[in-house]
């Protein structure tokens, strides 16, 4: 993690949330690598952080203690604003670099009064806070009416980098709701059909026109034409 200065790109991003009058003492810019922790479950949370640049994914770990992934991936907008409005002190979710990840920080202590009084922003929040309910409520249809295959499609084209599928596969299987072997047997299979090539740094994607086709997203447009 390193610390950099505010420029002016974070003002202006600062400013699309209705934040740029916050004090630059309050707030920060800070670049995580890939691979990176960005905020651990169950650790105290004093930040909010506005996504400037890259991506990450989000986990949290079931009882059982296995990892869940409650959103494939995060390339925008907040991470915390919904402890900020429960008032947990405590983080909800793990956030994990997938790429260099660039982010605002802003600390809530020194701007709560702003961060609960500014319209602007809580109108901001509020939009997010509710793309983020519909994008859980299409998780849950999609473990619910779609094949094993076309949830692992649609898991790999949302996550992949570069062509560049290299997600934890414990993880993956909990993610999509299937059992790792049967997960590993549809990887398997979408290498025999040269969708994927399995190298030592992940999975390549190959045709991503087919791994499209046999994802959730072509089974969606089937029934919108029908």
């Amino acid at each position: 993690m390193k610390k950099l200065p505010l420029k002016k790109e974070h003002i202006d991003k600062l400013a699309e949330y209705g934040l740029q009058n916050i004090p630059s003492e309050a707030c920060s810019c800070m670049r995580f690598s890939s691979g990176e922790e960005v905020l651990r479950e169950g650790s105290p949370i004093f930040w909010l952080f506005i996504v400037v640049d890259g991506r990450a994914k989000v986990c949290r770990t079931a009882p059982n203690g296995k990892s869940l992934i409650l959103c494939y991936y995060i390339s925008s907008g907040m991470i915390g604003e919904v402890e900020l409005m429960t008032r947990q002190e405590i983080a909800a979710s793990s956030v994990i670099a997938i790429t260099d990840f660039e982010c605002i920080v802003i600390n809530y202590q020194n701007c709560l009064t702003e961060l609960k009084t500014n319209i602007s922003f809580l109108n901001k929040m509020g939009t997010e806070l509710a793309e983020k309910l519909y994008e859980s409520a299409e998780s849950f249809t999609s473990s619910s009416l779609y094949t094993g295959e076309q949830r692992l499609c649609t898991y790999i084209l949302q996550t992949s980098h570069c062509g560049l599928f290299n997600d934890i596969l414990t993880d993956v299987s909990c993610s999509v709701g299937m059992s790792y072997r049967h997960m590993f047997r549809l990887l398997g299979q979408l290498c025999e059909a040269g969708i994927l090539d399995k190298r030592e740094s992940g999975y390549y994607i190959l045709n991503r026109k087919e791994l499209i086709r046999r994802s959730h997203t072509a089974a969606d447009s089937a029934n919108i034409v029908k």
